[in-house]
């Protein structure tokens, strides 16, 4: 599924335009990323918790050269998934 069958499914299950359910998307998804920019988590009730984690500067190799790499530290973007949604994945 990509965003544009997403978006089909949303306006039929709403009973509203193409349009309308795009932009209702794309402002829900905005929202999300927003709050995540803040440190903020995004919990949606049964379906799961969209959170920032720190990953810490770390040494790796180049498996190519077996060069010696330092990696730095950064923030990545984590999501939890409800129960309710993972048992309708089971």
């Amino acid at each position: 599924m990509n965003k544009a069958d997403l978006v089909s499914i949303i306006a039929n299950g709403a009973s509203i335009s193409k349009a309308q359910a795009a932009k209702a998307l794309d402002t829900a998804l905005d929202a999300i990323v927003t709050a995540l920019k803040k440190g903020e988590k995004v919990t949606l009730v049964n379906f799961g918790t969209f959170s920032v984690a720190e990953r810490k500067a770390r040494t790796g190799r180049n498996p190519r050269t077996n060069a010696v790499l330092e990696i730095e530290a950064k923030k990545v973007p984590k999501f939890k998934p409800g129960k309710t949604f993972m048992d309708a994945v089971k």
